[in-house]
């Protein structure tokens, strides 16, 4: 309860008291109040582990305590004066009830529900109904109509905050039982339809929210005749100077599965598309879609997610022609929130019923938006331009003159995050040039581009280098202009631009599908006779800087470059700039070259590679030597079935490496020799594996947890290709040792036997004769023997 308790602290108390629940089990009894009094706060926290933790800790308490004890120790908060107090109870009643089962709790709550004596216990009551199925969800489907029974009174009561909540309880039940339960709700429909035409301001709003939570449930027929009579109302309070209640109808006219509502009325099955664009289009447009919504987060999302759910509704053209105009309004968030609708609703109804006209209007307002921005919040635009024009396709070639003319301005703007955006959006809008056939434009803003790779701002840059990548991938490499080999001595000196950005899209995410492969890395691939050899070992020397970089895709991008740039100009330079490095000290850099060895080997054939790298071993360092055996075990997994052919040149180097006294050597070894097994198992090389087999045997008695873990994995390895048969006959001369240390190994390998082979064991385990004396007693071993 310190208020000066930091976060992990706290946790580690909250476990502390977990435990100790674990262990005291029902003679916690007693502490029952005092742990709730600490643990109840935890349910409101903002922290969503520190919820998790509070709900998990109240429920291994109401087990161990069981529901007498936590109704008695709680019964006293359910009537507080203090609203804080009532809310926290209401929510732990709601973990006992999904602890412990919501049949256990019904009778308390409904003498909670219906009490007399003060209206503070029937509005925790209903609040524990509420937070039951906030809590629960689909779980309350078979007590939905006894829940509903227990609360329906509240409607008509005579407080005003128990009929609130009563309904918002009957919105939360509603929610967690879509779609199904509508026959649970019948006894309700009566006062909540009295209560939308009585009430005003708050209550309507909760009432509202219920029946718009309701009408989903309903057959077609009937959720139409009820959304037409709520919607007089709904239509009267967007008119509503009320902020609260304006996000109120918002919900109303939108429909959730989670937290987010989704469009409620609207959407529901019954509700014909004409009968909203005549009676809801006109007044949700004339009310919603002001300035002052864009100013409030909140209000700015429901409006947004609303009208896309209109449009799925009424079609793309009916929203998009009634905003499209407001994308030359003077407001800069008013227009960020019309370019944030129109994108989601091209994005999820495409552009098809989108006719001339309206397609003129909206280019013009996307472009006049775009120029117009001033704030540093720039994706919005970005992303909706960008999806406006891949969904328009073909029918943008009239514009993209004026689209390019307006990007080349852009590039070259004082600002850097305008030229930066000017940058993202060629990468954006590429694959829409090709498909127009516009690659003359294309090659023109290739120029543009290659003149300013000597910007100082690596963000910029980064983004230039992105919009490069992605007309290189679109227009092919012949056809680039500037040519390929003018374009990448350029990016020779980039390469050494530390800053990530620029790294990725220079080298970066070569991991992802060709089409976004990066741009060095696909000149390579492509287009590496554009391009003189000595060019290439120069990006060879600074990729190996590039394998020190911070983040993964970087590394493992560069290494897939070296793969590339050895097969277009032969592996032995490569391999030998590639051997040297292994000599430095950095561990990361080590590996990442040990990795890149592999793929050279896998891309330019393994015989190229092998030679140099058994040779290399023969330096007397241990750096080396762990490299090159690391060098051959990615070099097995990537080669698979044809590492046969290499099977029986490598079994005296790795001989020699299980016998070392260093144990890295024979960890690394082992997990080559765990990958060579796998690759060439059933090809015929089983003299070569048994012969490793019984050099990798004596280190199962290892203590160090990486080698012991290799040792294992090399033996699994040893079991699809050799069969489970020759590993058991090691197996069993260990099984039943005099010395506990030896058989636990033993009994782990037999029990790794059994789990992947134990259909093969059946073949293999000695017959056991009865002779009715000692048929225990004797070995296996002495058996099998």
């Amino acid at each position: 309860m310190s208020p000066t308790l930091e976060d992990q602290e706290r946790h580690l108390l909250v476990k502390v008291i977990d435990r100790i629940l674990y262990k005291l089990d029902d003679l916690v009894r007693p502490f029952v109040h005092k742990i709730l009094v600490v643990i109840e706060p935890l349910l409101i926290d903002e922290d969503y582990y520190a919820r998790v933790e509070g709900r998990e800790i109240i429920s291994n308490l109401a087990k161990a305590a069981g529901l007498a004890t936590m109704i008695a120790t709680m019964r006293p908060d359910i009537d507080n004066l203090d609203e804080y107090v009532r809310n926290t109870t209401a929510r732990a009643f709601a973990v006992v009830a999904s602890a412990l089962g919501i049949p256990a709790l019904l009778p308390f709550l409904k003498a909670v529900c219906q009490s007399r004596k003060s209206w503070q216990a029937r509005h925790t009551g209903i609040k524990i109904v509420q937070q039951i199925a906030i809590l629960m969800g689909c779980a309350v489907l078979p007590h939905l109509r006894q829940m509903v029974e227990i609360i329906e009174h509240g409607l008509v009561d005579d407080q005003q905050k128990v009929r609130t909540i009563a309904s918002l309880a009957l919105a939360a039940l509603a929610e967690a039982a879509h779609p199904y339960g509508i026959e649970s709700f019948d006894s309700v429909l009566k006062p909540l339809w009295k209560g939308i035409r009585h009430h005003r301001g708050k209550g309507l709003a909760a009432f509202l929210k219920a029946i718009g939570f309701i009408i989903p449930l309903m057959d077609a027929n009937y959720a139409n005749y009820y959304t037409r009579e709520v919607m007089i109302i709904v239509i009267r309070e967007f008119q509503s100077p009320d902020e609260e209640m304006k996000k109120i109808v918002l919900k109303v006219v939108k429909h959730g599965r989670s937290v987010q509502f989704c469009l409620q009325c609207t959407a529901t099955d019954g509700v014909e598309a004409s009968y909203v664009r005549s009676e809801i289009l006109p007044e949700f447009f004339r009310n919603f879609w002001v300035r002052r919504m864009a100013l409030d987060r909140r209000n700015y999302k429901q409006v947004v997610e609303t009208t896309v759910e209109i449009a799925n509704k009424v079609g793309a053209a009916e929203v998009i022609g009634r905003i499209c105009d407001d994308l030359k309004d003077e407001s800069e968030p008013y227009r960020r929130m019309v370019m944030e609708t129109v994108e989601h609703v091209v994005q999820d109804l495409g552009a098809a019923d989108i006719d001339e006209r309206l397609e003129e209007q909206l280019i013009d307002g996307i472009l006049y938006a775009f120029q117009e921005q001033a704030s540093d919040d720039t994706e919005a635009m970005l992303s909706g331009f960008g999806v406006v024009v891949n969904a328009l396709g073909l029918r943008t070639k009239p514009y993209l003159p004026q689209i390019c003319g307006t990007i080349k301005w852009r590039l070259n703007n004082k600002s850097a995050s305008v030229r930066m955006q000017a940058a993202d959006l060629i990468a954006r809008i590429a694959v829409v040039m090709k498909t127009c056939g516009e690659e003359q434009l294309m090659g023109h803003l290739g120029v543009v581009l290659y003149e300013y790779l000597g910007e100082e701002y690596p963000e910029v840059l980064g983004s230039i280098l992105g919009a490069l990548k992605a007309i290189v991938n679109v227009i092919g490499m012949s056809a680039m202009t500037p040519p390929i080999k003018d374009l990448l001595p350029r990016l020779t000196p980039i390469l050494k631009n530390r800053h990530e950005k620029v790294q990725e899209n220079c080298i970066g995410e070569c991991y992802r599908e060709t089409n976004n492969a990066d741009l060095v890395g696909r000149i390579a691939d492509r287009g590496a006779e554009f391009v003189a050899a000595r060019e290439w070992m120069r990006i060879c020397f600074e990729l190996l800087e590039m394998l020190k970089a911070h983040k993964k895709a970087i590394r493992r991008a560069a290494v897939n470059t070296f793969g590339y740039i050895a097969k277009a100009i032969g592996p032995q330079d490569v391999l030998h700039t590639l051997l040297n490095n292994l000599k430095v000290q950095e561990r990361q850099n080590r590996v990442c070259t040990t990795v890149a060895i592999g793929i050279v080997a896998e891309t330019c054939a393994p015989f190229t590679v092998l030679p140099a790298l058994m040779n290399e071993y023969r330096v007397p360092e241990l750096n080396v030597q762990n490299g090159v055996l690391k060098a051959l075990s990615f070099m097995f997994e990537y080669i698979g079935e044809m590492g046969k052919d290499y099977t029986y040149a490598v079994v005296p180097l790795l001989e020699d490496a299980l016998m070392d006294r260093d144990l890295v050597h024979r960890q690394t070894a082992c997990a080559a020799i765990k990958h060579l097994a796998l690759g060439v198992a059933g090809l015929g090389c089983e003299d070569a594996l048994l012969h490793l087999m019984n050099y990798v045997w004596p280190n199962v008695f290892e203590t160090s947890p990486h080698v012991i873990a290799a040792v294992f994995e090399a033996i699994e390895g040893f079991t699809v290709s050799l069969g489970v048969p020759v590993v058991f006959t090691y197996v069993l001369s260990g099984l039943y040792h005099p010395a506990r240390r030896v058989r636990e190994v033993y009994w782990k390998i037999y029990n790794t036997l059994y789990i992947y082979g134990a259909d093969a064991l059946n073949s293999c385990h000695p017959a056991l004769e009865n002779d009715g004396v000692n048929t225990y007693r004797r070995t296996m071993l002495e058996v099998f023997l």
